[in-house]
């Protein structure tokens, strides 16, 4: 199983921008499809984005359509997510996942997942 750490999360005001970052180790960083997923108290983990190993593909949640993007780099084992024009209901926790069976969005196709890091968005 790959280890995720993911980094960059803080605090911003609303229409600022944040670089989140995921590094991999212990595994085939080209085996997985590489996602994120974000999660506030109460709430079911939600689908954020994903990007396919080559990073050919990408597959954004319709809340953050056109102000995130997520890339990859392979020779660094890291996938990144750049979170531009972020509103207060961006906050949560961001968590970094690994997927060897990727399918659509759900949490289930991921089988390795990172620690989490914190956003917040302030109005």
């Amino acid at each position: 199983q790959v280890q995720l750490v993911e980094s960059g999360g803080g605090l911003v005001q609303a229409g600022g921008s944040l670089r989140l970052s995921c590094a991999a180790s212990g595994g085939t960083f080209t085996s997985y499809t590489m996602g994120w997923f974000r999660q506030t108290p109460g709430k079911e983990r939600e689908f954020v984005v994903a990007i396919s190993w080559s990073g050919a593909s990408t597959y954004y949640g319709n809340s953050v359509k056109g102000r995130f993007t997520i890339s990859r780099d392979n020779a660094k084992n890291t996938v990144d997510l750049q979170m531009n024009s972020l509103k207060p209901e961006d906050t949560a926790v961001y968590y970094c996942a690994a997927s060897r069976v990727f399918v659509s969005g759900s949490s289930a196709d991921f089988g390795s997942w990172g620690q989490g890091t914190q956003v917040t968005v302030s109005s």
